[in-house]
């Protein structure tokens, strides 16, 4: 066994799981309990009441943190250290959003002044298409951005951009590639105009396969209508760190925005992998964005682990997955801007903690990283909601909602909070059989019929959930939100002492995806693979099953 699951504080914490009464009776218990559990800090209010705890639960979790040295690992983070232990690097996504009086060190120097110097170049080439003063070959201004990337380089912008609708400035789009099936970017250029398209590619390196491989169909098609390879720099920019790759392309260096080791691709929105999401909200709302986080990012480093936002979160995803053997983590928008946010911080929290060794090469004994899945709630409720209320798993659930709409209209927004509220609240107390045969009671039913209806509506409840509210959806409450999940995954790892900022498994993918794509290509078999790989991979060049 591992020193973790040894401590007395783990034996007690399982103990405690086990003998806590039904979450009705907490509540009968503490008529405060809603005051006594919910935090209001950064713009967002966290109700966390609807959770499997009591004061003894919660002292333990926090000893647990304590234990872990959960708080000298926080500043440890936002203050450069090495924490990236297998790729020996600070962990400094924070230093994006900071201030400019801000002093952090990486490597011996401030990067402050790098990361302003960063932002002041994005303000310029935002507004220079913006206002239409950036041309492109036949002197047009532009009229759409297609973002290539993969991974954080493209999932960050797309969502937030899509989080963001209310907020895009007029005349301009914005379509996002990373898939590397030709459909994806075909279908994406069917429309556009090589004239008023600008293309941002996203690569540290600028040869990641997916990305690359897109750009060079990109270059193709706009070369095939009308433009030139001096006219590229006029239509393509990248961020990126080779910029000598970049340039040989055909890309005017000043055009070239920086990346950083500090920085992991799945952290790297706040950078100028977020030029997309600029473009598309316009500077002053970036920074908005930026300053939310910011604010998020000083409650986690100052506020006491007990008032803590995202320690309360990753404590209590720890409680559920490691002493209630909860596999996964449900998150539930209620918001239509906010719909592609589960799969958001389902890439953000299974990439970072999808691990079974801790820092010093112990394989874990416990449950790490849950599956995180999720939707628009309303959706759900007509879906997978069955078997959040009466299936055999436990699956602690997230509700996050804004209490205004951007689109107010008639009774819309109403119906949408009561559907929250109630969903949260029927997980939470669920429905005995006694209830479910009052219920039945002016039907015309016999009592054999209406007992054996009602075991079939019976819902035992005792199903954790937080509940998020935000009074608007603005880039500043969605920087706050979305800190918050990254530092809530941060904790978790603190806890189980993994690496939560290393992706291995991704790498491995890569290396033998690129090593498929050598044998597809060569003439002879691929015997020296596996029977399985080798027979799918002639059967591939053969054209046909």
């Amino acid at each position: 066994m591992t020193h973790l699951t040894q401590s007395s504080t783990w034996q007690q914490l399982s103990q405690n799981a086990a003998a806590l009464p039904h979450m009705r009776e907490l509540f009968a218990q503490n008529p405060a309990r809603f005051e006594q559990l919910s935090v209001k800090d950064c713009g967002l209010l966290l109700d966390y009441s609807k959770n499997r705890v009591d004061d003894e639960t919660l002292s333990l979790l926090f000893k647990l943190a304590k234990e872990a040295d959960l708080p000298n690992k926080i500043s440890a983070m936002f203050n450069g250290d090495i924490i990236n232990n297998t790729e020996g690097r600070a962990v400094l996504h924070t230093a994006l959003r900071s201030k400019p009086e801000q002093v952090i060190m990486a490597e011996g120097s401030n990067i402050v002044p790098e990361v302003q110097q960063t932002l002041a170049k994005m303000t310029q080439f935002v507004e220079s298409v913006q206002l239409g003063e950036w041309k492109g070959y036949t002197g047009k201004t532009i009229t759409d951005v297609v973002s290539i990337g993969i991974g954080g380089s493209f999932l960050g912008p797309k969502i937030v951009s899509q989080a963001l609708r209310p907020y895009w400035v007029k005349g301009l789009n914005c379509h996002f590639v990373a898939n590397v099936d030709a459909s994806s970017i075909c279908e994406k250029l069917k429309n556009l105009n090589a004239e008023t398209t600008l293309f941002v590619m996203s690569s540290k390196s600028f040869g990641t396969q997916e990305t690359l491989t897109n750009t060079l169909s990109a270059k193709d098609w706009f070369l095939a209508n009308g433009g030139s390879q001096s006219d590229v720099a006029k239509h393509f920019v990248a961020v990126t760190s080779n910029v000598a790759k970049a340039t040989d392309f055909g890309i005017d260096a000043k055009n070239i925005f920086p990346m950083w080791d500090w920085v992991g691709g799945r952290y790297s929105l706040w950078s100028a992998i977020g030029l997309p999401i600029a473009l598309l909200v316009g500077m002053d709302n970036f920074k908005q964005l930026l300053d939310g986080a910011h604010q998020m990012d000083n409650h986690f480093a100052n506020t006491p682990l007990e008032q803590n936002m995202p320690v309360i979160t990753g404590m209590l995803s720890v409680l559920y997955g490691n002493f209630h053997n909860a596999q996964s983590h449900v998150v539930l928008t209620y918001d239509h801007y906010l719909r592609g946010l589960p799969a958001y911080f389902q890439q953000l929290d299974m990439e970072s903690n999808g691990k079974s060794v801790m820092l010093d090469g112990t394989e874990v004994d416990f449950s790490t990283g849950p599956v995180i899945w999720g939707g628009e709630g309303t959706n759900g409720q007509h879906a997978y909601h069955q078997l959040l209320h009466q299936g055999t798993a436990l699956i602690p659930a997230d509700f996050i909602m804004p209490i205004q709409s951007h689109n107010p209209l008639g009774e819309h927004h109403n119906q949408l909070a009561s559907n929250c509220f109630g969903q949260t609240q029927a997980l939470m107390q669920g429905r005995t059989f006694d209830e479910a045969l009052a219920e039945l009671s002016g039907q015309n039913l016999s009592d054999t019929e209406k007992a054996l209806i009602s075991k079939h509506k019976v819902m035992s409840g005792n199903k954790p959930s937080n509940t998020i509210l935000m009074d608007k959806l603005t880039p500043t409450t969605l920087g706050s939100l979305i800190a918050l999940y990254e530092h809530r995954t941060f904790v978790q790892g603190a806890i189980w002492q993994i690496n939560s900022f290393d992706q291995w498994g991704v790498e491995l993918g890569k290396l033998l995806g690129n090593d498929v794509l050598d044998r597809i290509g060569a003439e002879n078999d691929a015997s020296e693979l596996d029977c399985s790989s080798n027979a799918l991979i002639n059967l591939y060049r053969q054209g046909q099953i």
